[in-house]
């Protein structure tokens, strides 16, 4: 399993007509590859019901899904991996739960964090927000462009770009190194999911053919 291109995240708390599963369809239709569910809002038997019936579709689909935040779910629902912030649950306990088979990410805010979660043994990190974001009420500030590329020379794991990216500054993100970009909104919000999916996905496969 290898965490590249697109890295696209589900909430349908941003488009409600939809259910996480018909977001999640219409992204696998685009050609997403890794998916990522978050569900803070939802109810531990929500998140693992929801989980599940993603995971049989990412299954089909040749693709990777990672539950945010919760371990317990990943595991459940035989996710391929967790995505954990600053203030989940740590690194090595996770493992403890997740054992060496599944992927643990982690959300970073600066090069020492990257580095930190290297050496803890994340097998990739997020780094962000690259530019100013809405999603997350609490996100932090942008980080920009330059911090994205000295955390890709400084760290041997799969970096992931995070926040505010869309297809207008996708170049920009692509040439500063990153493994993946993670995106939301430009795909959730997009007039039709599966064809801006579809663009993302090209735009990596376009600049790195391997």
């Amino acid at each position: 399993m290898k965490i590249k291109g697109l890295y696209a995240i589900i909430d349908n708390s941003i488009l409600p007509s939809f259910s996480n599963a018909e977001i999640a369809k219409k992204v696998l239709t685009g050609g997403a590859q890794i998916l990522q569910l978050r569900g803070k809002g939802l109810s531990s038997k929500e998140l693992l019901e929801q989980a599940r019936e993603i995971r049989e579709l990412t299954r089909t689909a040749g693709a990777i899904l990672i539950v945010n935040d919760r371990a317990d779910i990943a595991l459940l629902s035989d996710a391929d991996g967790v995505h954990l912030g600053q203030d989940d649950l740590p690194i090595s306990e996770a493992r403890k739960i997740l054992g060496k088979e599944k992927m643990i990410g982690i959300s970073t805010h600066s090069l020492e964090q990257a580095v930190k979660a290297e050496q803890e043994g994340a097998d990739y990190i997020g780094f962000g927000p690259v530019f100013g974001t809405k999603t997350k009420a609490d996100a932090e500030g942008a980080k920009g462009l330059r911090a994205l590329l000295e955390v890709k020379q400084r760290v041997s794991i799969p970096v992931v770009a995070i926040g505010g990216i869309n297809l207008e500054n996708m170049g920009e993100v692509i040439d500063a190194g990153p493994d993946g970009a993670a995106v939301i909104s430009a795909i959730i919000k997009a007039e039709n999911i599966e064809d801006a999916t579809r663009k993302f996905v090209e735009a990596f496969s376009k600049s790195r053919p391997d």
